[in-house]
């Protein structure tokens, strides 16, 4: 199956920038769809960004366009975070499935395989 492993987290400050990134592996990952999720303590989890491996489309949370950018390379996917606040602060995981509509691409139940998280706090 899928593994995928996050690394990139850390502490900044407000306005600065963090490059998270997943790492995948496994049979036929390049068929998914991937993506990043975020949760910060005592909230839901929120769709941040996907993309597509085949086709490299892209979708973005409202709260992270302009701000994010999701990308890919030959083992994974990157996601650049600028102007940081701290309303970002959570733990984001990456995740991999195959949704079938756009509507699909933000739920979290779409993805049934998910690394373990990389913490990202922005302090002010």
């Amino acid at each position: 199956q899928v593994q995928l492993v996050e690394s990139g987290g850390g502490l900044v400050q407000v306005g600065g920038s963090l490059r998270l990134s997943c790492a995948a592996s496994g049979p036929n990952f390049d068929e998914y769809t991937m993506g990043w999720f975020r949760q910060a303590p005592g909230e839901e989890r929120e769709f941040v960004a996907a993309i597509s491996w085949s086709s490299g489309v892209t979708h973005y949370a409202d709260s992270v366009k302009g701000r994010f950018t999701i990308s890919r390379d030959r083992n994974g996917i990157i996601l650049q975070m600028n102007s940081l606040n701290p309303e970002d602060t959570a733990v984001y995981r990456c995740a991999a499935g195959i949704p079938l509509t756009m509507i699909q691409t933000k739920r979290a139940s779409s993805y049934p395989f998910w690394g373990q998280g990389s913490q990202v706090t922005v302090s002010s």
